[in-house]
C-alpha cells in the first residue's frame, strides 16, 4: 500500500510492513479487511460519471433488473471506458490486492452492482468461488474482490453482509450439490436468482460460527474480500442509491481452465497488471489497459 495524496487518490496514509502484515492477518482470520485509504474526491467523481454513463447505454454488459429497465450492474467497463481500466491500474487498489494473494495478479472481474432507490433486488446468500470453480474452472480460491463504494452505503440500502471466518470452511454445498447446476445461462449468475446459492437453513446454522457484519462506509471505502466468504445483501428500501465497484483481482498461478462465459463477464486476457502511479489524475495522460481497444458508450442498435 502506498502513501497518496487525497487528492490523487485517498486517504494520506504510510505504508509499513506492520500494516501490510496487519492486512494479511485480519484477512486471513475474517475472510475481509477494510482498508485505511479511500479512494479520492476526484478519482470517486471520475468513476461515477463513467458508471453512470454506461448505465444509461444498451449494451450486453448492462444487466438490469428481471422484467424492468432499472439496472442491476454493468460489467467489463475497463475494457471500452478509460477511467475504469485505469481504476484496475490505481497503486492502492493493486497494491492491496497484491499483498493478500501474495504476488502477480491479473484482472478477473469487473463489475459494478447498482442498488436503484427502492427498486435495487437482493443478492441471495453465495459465495463467488462457487461460480469461478464450477463455471470457469477455476482451480483453487487465490483471487481476492475489491470492492469500491461508489455511493455511502448504510442499514437500508442494500449494504453487504459477509459472515465472517466463515472463508476458512472452503465451498459450503449440500452432497450432491456441488456443480450442479453448472453451465446454466450467464444471466443467472448476476440475477437475483443466482445459480450457486447457500441455503437459508445452512445460513442459520453458520451464523453461530460465523458472525454475521455489515459492510457500511462512505463512498470511497475500500473493503476486500474473500471469494469463499458466504455473503448476500438486501434490498434496497431507501432513498438513497446503493453502487458497489468490484474488482476481482486472481493470481496468475490461478488461470481457470474453461470458459465459456461472456468475456465481459470473465476476462481473458491474463497478463499481469501494471502499476499506474498517477492513476485517475486528470492531468496525466491515460495509458490504455493492455490490449484494449477503447470504444464510445453510444448505445447499440
Amino acid at each position: 500500500m502506498t502513501r497518496d495524496a487525497e487528492e490523487k487518490g485517498g486517504k494520506v496514509t504510510e505504508s509499513t510492513p506492520k500494516a501490510a502484515s496487519t492486512a494479511r492477518a485480519s484477512y486471513a482470520e475474517k475472510g475481509w479487511f477494510v482498508a485505511p485509504e479511500r479512494l479520492g474526491t476526484e478519482a470517486l467523481e471520475r468513476v461515477r460519471g463513467s458508471v453512470n454513463d454506461i448505465s444509461a447505454t444498451v449494451r450486453p454488459e448492462v444487466v438490469y433488473e428481471e422484467g424492468t429497465k432499472v439496472v442491476r450492474a454493468v460489467h467489463g467497463c475497463h475494457r471500452y471506458d478509460r477511467t475504469c481500466a485505469e481504476l484496475v491500474r490505481h497503486p492502492m487498489l493493486l497494491d492491496l490486492a497484491e499483498e493478500l494473494i501474495g504476488g502477480p495478479v491479473y484482472l478477473y472481474q469487473f463489475k459494478v452492482n447498482v442498488k436503484s432507490p427502492r427498486e435495487g433486488r437482493e443478492w441471495p446468500w453465495h459465495q463467488d468461488y462457487a461460480f469461478w470453480a464450477h463455471e470457469d474452472g477455476m482451480p483453487g480460491s487465490d483471487a481476492v474482490n475489491i470492492a469500491v463504494n461508489l455511493d455511502d452505503v448504510h442499514e437500508v440500502n442494500g449494504p453487504l453482509t459477509v459472515l465472517s471466518g466463515s472463508h476458512t470452511l472452503g465451498l459450503v454445498e449440500e452432497v450432491g450439490e456441488a456443480g450442479g447446476r453448472a453451465g446454466q445461462d450467464w444471466r443467472e449468475h448476476v440475477s437475483a436468482k443466482l445459480s450457486h446459492t447457500v441455503s437459508e437453513s445452512r445460513v442459520e446454522t453458520l451464523v453461530h460460527d460465523f458472525p454475521p457484519e455489515k459492510l457500511l462506509g462512505p463512498a470511497g471505502a475500500v473493503t476486500a474480500f474473500h471469494p469463499s466468504i458466504v455473503h448476500s445483501s438486501s434490498a434496497n428500501l431507501s432513498a438513497d442509491r446503493r453502487a458497489m465497484l468490484l474488482l476481482t483481482y486472481n493470481s496468475v498461478d490461478n488461470v481457470p481452465t474453461r470458459l465459456s462465459r461472456p468475456e465481459f463477464l470473465v476476462d481473458r486476457d491474463t497478463t499481469p497488471v501494471r502499476r499506474m502511479e498517477n492513476a485517475l489524475v486528470s492531468a496525466v495522460t491515460t495509458i490504455p489497459f493492455p490490449g484494449v481497444r477503447f470504444a464510445s458508450h453510444r448505445s447499440r442498435p
